[in-house]
């Protein structure tokens, strides 16, 4: 069982940036695939960015690809979301999202575990 907590979320004007985390309990977070996703009002989930178990290969949403850099630190328990060049668009809450399985995937059917979400504000 992994539990998650997200934190960093706020309000911030267009262009400005935020840095999101996310605490995972339990001795085994190194070993899991993390993603974060993000829900905007009356819209479905969507993915962002997912990490490997070690770091390796980030992957992101074309959406988001060349402002927004997904890293992890095993020895903390933890994975970022350093989100830069926002925009309004980018308003929406933020999920931070676990699997036990090696390979990433955009679906959010694929993951496990769930944070209860940090809300993201992009003033225009």
């Amino acid at each position: 069982q992994v539990q998650l907590v997200e934190s960093g979320g706020g309000l911030v004007q267009a262009g400005g940036s935020l840095r999101l985390s996310c605490a995972a309990s339990g001795r085994t977070f190194s070993t899991y695939t993390m993603g974060w996703f993000r829900q905007a009002p009356e819209k479905e989930r969507e993915f962002v960015a997912a990490i490997s178990w070690c770091g390796g290969s980030p992957y992101y949403a074309d959406s988001v690809k060349g402002r927004f850099t997904i890293s992890r630190d095993n020895a903390k328990n933890t994975v970022y979301l350093q989100m830069n060049s926002l925009k309004p668009e980018d308003t929406a809450v933020y999920y931070c999202a676990a699997t036990s399985k090696r390979l990433y995937s955009p679906h959010d059917g694929w993951y496990d575990y769930w944070g209860q979400g940090t809300q993201v504000t992009v003033s225009s």
